[in-house]
C-alpha cells in the first residue's frame, strides 16, 4: 500500500558519511514534493543516481505530514 500525503525529497553534501550534517545548508537541493511515498521513492532513486560517484552527497526523503503545526508544536497536521 502507498503511503499518500506529502513527501519532501532533498539533500547536498555532507560534512561527514557517518551523520546527516551538511557542509552548506544554503545549497541544499530541493528535489521536489510529491504526493505519495512511491513517487518520492522514484525521485530520491534518481537524484541519488545522478550523483553515485560523490559519497558525500546524500538525499533524503521526508514525510511533511508528520511535521507538528508552527502555531502548536504539540499538534500534528492530523490532529489541527
Amino acid at each position: 500500500m502507498a503511503q499518500s500525503g506529502l513527501h519532501l525529497v532533498f539533500g547536498g553534501e555532507l560534512k561527514s558519511l557517518d551523520g546527516t550534517d551538511f557542509v552548506n545548508p544554503d545549497e541544499i537541493e530541493v528535489v521536489g514534493i510529491y504526493s505519495s511515498y512511491a513517487k518520492a521513492l522514484s525521485a530520491w532513486r534518481a537524484a541519488a543516481q545522478a550523483t553515485v560517484d560523490n559519497a558525500m552527497v546524500r538525499y533524503f526523503v521526508a514525510d511533511l505530514t508528520r511535521l507538528r503545526t508552527a502555531d502548536d508544536p504539540a499538534k500534528t497536521p492530523e490532529s489541527a
